[in-house]
């Protein structure tokens, strides 16, 4: 393969907040509550003309103005959401028409929270392999479509927001992806689902009646596999490359919850300012949250050239996915 780089970042989220307090007023919850157990203070929430391609075009005319380059030069766009515009046609199409890529195609990849990384591992094979100079991998989603917000254990932990990275070829000197670790256990699959809107359950007047189109979750299941799998796959995937948790600069995990970062951190020995957090504004965006966070690294100056950098996820599935970069933005 050869040298690949990550040459652009981008994000958008829409400017409504919904915070705690407000939430306090719909459901029987408190900020004290919500805070104390996910760290999260307020999330981002997209209007209702909004949809998932919006969020991700933003995001991505963000990443390549950053890189000055224009969207007929994109080979590629990856589209990772679990909140597609329709059923079909695909988000990518919709958002390739918008941004103008003539020339690239493109597909939906879903893998819940996992998302992002498995579009990062899918991104860097293309652009490896020698078969595309330009892809944009775009992590976008809705999720205030698709939550119940009479369901207090759910409807807390989510909110709305895109991010897009550009991948191109690295120079010589310029190794950017360096490995990954990705990996699927279905039996986790009940655990974490939306019941209804696919072939097993078409939607009904039942299935809506009974508020199946929304995210159904066992939080004590997911937390428990979430802090075991994701500390698990970062710690193998540093040892399959010779590397100790010191030598990455920082961590960049899926923001599902405050206690799963700093537990999945401290099971892999990596000190907590390693880890950027920033679940506090924008809550559980799904494929959103890494390149979001990655965006607030990059321009906070969190990240500099040659830095080593770690994203790792687990999601819905279950899926779990670490990606292993160099920096060279």
């Amino acid at each position: 393969m050869r040298n690949v780089k990550i040459s652009a970042v981008g994000a958008w989220v829409p400017p409504r907040v919904l915070t705690n307090d407000d939430l306090a007023r719909m459901v029987d919850t408190s900020n004290e509550w919500i805070l104390e157990r996910t760290g999260i203070q307020e999330r981002h929430i997209a209007d209702p003309e909004m949809a998932t391609s919006d969020l991700a075009l933003a995001a991505a005319q963000a990443a390549l103005a950053q890189r000055g380059t224009t969207a007929e030069d994109v080979d590629a766009i990856i589209l990772c959401t679990v909140t597609p515009d329709h059923m079909f046609p695909s988000t990518a199409c919709i958002v390739q028409h918008k941004l103008g890529a003539k020339h690239a195609w493109g597909f939906d990849l879903i893998a819940a929270c996992s998302s992002f990384v498995y579009g990062l591992t899918t991104a860097a094979h293309l652009v490896g392999g020698g078969t595309h100079k330009k892809v944009l991998v775009i992590g976008a989603d809705t999720m205030s479509r698709i939550i119940d917000y009479t369901d207090r254990a759910t409807c807390v932990l989510f909110g709305d927001g895109a991010g897009a990275f550009l991948l191109e070829p690295g120079a010589d000197d310029e190794p950017g992806f360096i490995g990954f670790r990705n990996e699927i256990d279905g039996s986790g699959a009940e655990v974490l689902r939306m019941p209804a809107g696919g072939s097993r359950m078409p939607p009904s007047h039942e299935t809506v009646d009974q508020r199946l189109h929304f995210v159904h979750q066992e939080g004590q299941a997911v937390f428990k596999f979430a802090v075991k799998r994701m500390g698990e796959i970062s710690a193998q995937l540093l040892a399959q490359h010779g590397l100790k948790p010191e030598q990455v600069k920082l961590m960049i995990p899926h923001q599902a919850n405050r206690r799963i970062i700093l537990a999945c951190a401290d099971r892999l020995g990596m000190p907590h300012e390693n880890v950027l957090i920033n679940i506090e504004r924008y809550g559980n965006t799904t494929a959103g949250t890494i390149p979001i966070a990655t965006h607030e690294a990059y321009t906070t100056g969190r990240l500099q050239k040659g830095d080593m950098v770690l994203f790792a996820a687990v999601g819905a599935g279950f899926t779990v996915g670490a990606n292993l970069w160099r920096w060279w933005l």
